[in-house]
């Protein structure tokens, strides 16, 4: 067995591509290993800004010999045939084996071929996946990089390709690359560390990297990066502002962390600390400090690839001068944006296009004021007088400086500005909360004036779309519609909002409808004729109940992600009208406790045998029988306590379920078990005498209509 060890080296790869293609890479050159029969054992990639590595311990140094029988024709098929056979196989007659098979006597060939030597395959694997790296994005580069890459420019990799090292078994594979031929010379740090050694396995290659000021491990890296930053600021009694998406990106600028601490001019301690932090991420890649108290602290953290005689004074102090300069901008945007009232900054939304065929951000917003109040309805206690000032002003910040600057502040500035102008305390909120939620882990409102903006904000982009028929496709959502409706099915949820879903669609249509936008208009007249539909739509033309699947896909995922079946949630919606999501978890959640019981999964089992009797029966028949069963037929007692069960259940579940108590529908249903068990034991549904027979597989299919007042068990699986 021999070591396998590759490292592209090239330009800096882009931060946020390091992680994938790590992965890619061994998983492509995995895959192409196995494929040819090799199967390597503990696969690991590495990546740094300036290098890809991957190793492979325990491989085979030749793939394993194969063996492959042909069956040819006849012993007595014409000679044609025969020699065809020979030809193709390239094999003479006295090398074809004889057969006596089942069908007769058959020539045989047996190919025998011996496995190649590993280091080929890996060439042919590493040229080929290297040919086919599925970079985000990717360069060529031309005649300055030419003159040393020679054919470079015939190819595509994420930076110029400097030098590839590729060793097996200790000796180097001649992978050939965008003009760089494979070898066993590898460099370090691009300053620290200039010099080249030779490698030959990946034990060397690591200390030989360290040494050379190079840190291999991303993950070494990021700890060095974490506990530099901890300690430092522990000796200022402070602590670092967790960022783990900063974080990786700052493990992926650097080779060799060299953690470092500056300080923020006290000048700029009085700008909001979302812009002083945001300055510092964004453009800089800093981290904050945080004081016990967990305010902002006048220092940030920044992680050098420099190991300097002055020990990083100079490094700081260039930080600290850059930092200074971009705070100054932001702090003349804070002082300037304050001048105006964000009330006035609202003709500026008229300018400002939210969708070509949708119309202005001034439209949206006027959409959005009036579905908030629509929406009040649902929660009566909340000030519509408060919902329409927020609404009104939740998008004017869109025209300040700061949110030019830094449109990530975008509603949080808005906040900041709404205080200042003396708005009320819960529009402010409602003005920074109404993009939120805007992903899985993201906090949800729950103040009722920012529930509100933020679902009538978020329904009406989804109603909006759904109106001019750009849904989202595949992999494929443009315009973040699916993060759109994980935002309101949180909002509902979290809040245990009573929400009528396809009622509040067709409200949030009407108002798309009073601004006559043409792409509206023409959608909607698409969407007619699709559906046949001839002068004026009825109502629930608007209510969109592709949409409300669509909510139900999304439902499924979030669920799922909390432990709860999906198709429990299929079975429910398969129903049909239920639109209000508590409602239909509540629902949910007590079909999951029914079948966790025995009779709920007994149950179950019995409507499977009696579904899949009654479609047996009716294909055969072609005829349903799904009609009312005739008393007077009932011969045995198993078939009258049935039917008795039946019309009883029937009538406790519908109650229960009108009550909303549905837990007491399972319980209803649970009592089913016993008559139709006993049934199953007793009863021959398909006997001699049709009309018996057809009686009976209608009483059967009445124990799928009851169950289905709860929910369509056909779709519930296991």
């Amino acid at each position: 067995m021999a070591q396998l060890l590759l490292e592209i080296l090239s330009e800096e790869i882009p931060a946020r591509m390091q992680a994938r293609a790590a992965e890619d890479l061994k998983r492509m050159v995995t895959e192409g290993l196995v494929k040819n029969g090799l199967e390597p054992k503990d696969p690991r990639a590495f990546v740094t800004p300036r290098r890809l590595t991957m190793t492979v311990h325990e491989l085979p140094t030749a793939q394993p010999d194969v063996s492959e029988e042909r069956r040819g024709p006849r012993v007595d098929a014409p000679e044609p045939a025969i020699q065809g056979f020979l030809k193709a196989n390239g094999i003479t007659l006295d090398q074809a084996e004889k057969r006596t098979t089942p069908k007769g006597d058959f020539y045989f060939a047996v190919i025998h071929k011996k496995g190649r030597a590993t280091a080929d395959v890996i060439r042919d694997v590493i040229e080929e996946v290297m040919a086919g790296f599925p970079w985000p994005k990717s360069m060529r580069w031309g005649a300055a990089g030419a003159t040393r890459l020679g054919a470079a420019g015939a190819t595509r990799w994420v930076r110029p390709i400097q030098s590839i090292l590729c060793a097996f078994n200790k000796e180097v594979v001649p992978v050939r690359f965008a003009g760089v031929e494979a070898g066993d010379m590898t460099e370090g740090h691009r300053f620290l560390g200039p010099i080249t050694f030779p490698v030959r396995g990946f034990t060397c290659y690591e200390r030989g990297l360290r040494e050379a000021f190079v840190l291999l491990d991303p993950e070494e890296r990021s700890r060095v990066i974490a506990s530099g930053a901890a300690d430092l600021a522990a000796a200022e009694g402070l602590t670092v502002k967790p960022d783990g998406g900063l974080l990786a990106e700052v493990i992926g600028l650097v080779e060799w962390p060299v953690v470092l601490m500056g300080r923020i001019d006290d000048a700029f301690m009085d700008v909001p600390a979302e812009v002083l932090t945001t300055a510092m991420r964004t453009h800089q890649k800093y981290f904050s400090l945080l004081r016990a108290d967990g305010s902002l602290a006048p220092r940030f953290i920044v992680v050098s690839n420099m190991v300097t005689k002055d020990d990083g004074r100079a490094i700081v102090a260039g930080n600290e001068r850059v930092l200074r300069a971009r705070l100054s901008d932001a702090k003349f945007f804070w002082d300037q944006d304050r001048r105006h009232t964000l009330e006035s900054r609202l003709p500026t939304l008229g300018g400002r296009i939210f969708h070509a065929r949708l119309g202005t951000m001034a439209d949206k917003v006027e959409r959005v004021r009036k579905l908030g109040v629509a929406l009040t309805e649902f929660l009566p206690d909340t000030p519509s007088g408060l919902v329409e000032r927020a609404a009104l002003l939740c998008k004017a910040d869109l025209s300040s400086g700061m949110v030019g600057e830094f449109p990530e502040l975008q509603g949080i500035m808005g906040r900041y500005y709404a205080r200042h102008d003396g708005e009320p305390e819960a529009v402010a909120d409602a003005i920074a909360e109404h993009y939120s939620p805007l992903g899985p882990n993201d906090a949800c409102p729950t103040r009722p004036v920012s529930v509100i903006v933020a679902l009538a904000d978020k329904i009406d982009t989804l109603v909006g779309f759904w109106a001019i028929d750009e849904k989202p496709t595949g992999s494929k959502d443009p315009f973040a519609l699916r993060r759109a409706a994980l935002g309101v099915i949180r909002l509902i949820i979290e809040n245990g909002l009573r929400l009528n879903l396809l009622k509040v669609f067709r409200s949030a249509m009407m108002g798309l409808r009073v601004q006559n936008h043409a792409g509206v208009v023409a959608g909607m007249r698409t969407r007619a004729e699709a559906m046949g539909i001839v002068g004026t739509p009825p109502a629930s033309f608007y209510e969109f109940p592709d949409l409300l699947d669509f909510f139900a896909d999304r439902l499924k995922v979030h669920l799922r992600e909390q432990g709860v079946r999906h198709d429990l949630v299929s079975a429910v919606f398969a129903l049909g009208g239920e639109d209000d999501l508590v409602r239909l978890l509540a629902r949910v959640e007590a079909l999951g406790r029914f079948l966790g019981t025995d009779d709920g999964a007994n149950l179950l089992v019995a409507y499977r045998r009696a579904a899949n009797i009654v479609r047996i029966e009716e294909k055969k028949d072609g005829t349903s029988h799904g009609g009312a069963v005739d008393a007077g037929l009932l011969r045995q007692d198993e078939e009258r306590t049935l039917l008795t069960a039946l019309e009883t259940v029937e009538r406790d579940c519908t109650a229960a379920v009108t009550n909303e108590r549905f837990d007491g529908a399972m319980g209803a249903l649970a009592r089913l078990r016993p008559p139709v068990d006993a049934f199953f034991d007793r009863v021959t549904v398909n006997c001699g005498e049709p009309e018996l027979r057809s009686n009976r597989l209608r009483l059967l299919s009445r124990i799928g209509a009851a169950m289905g007042g709860i929910a369509d068990f056909s779709r519930i699986e296991g």
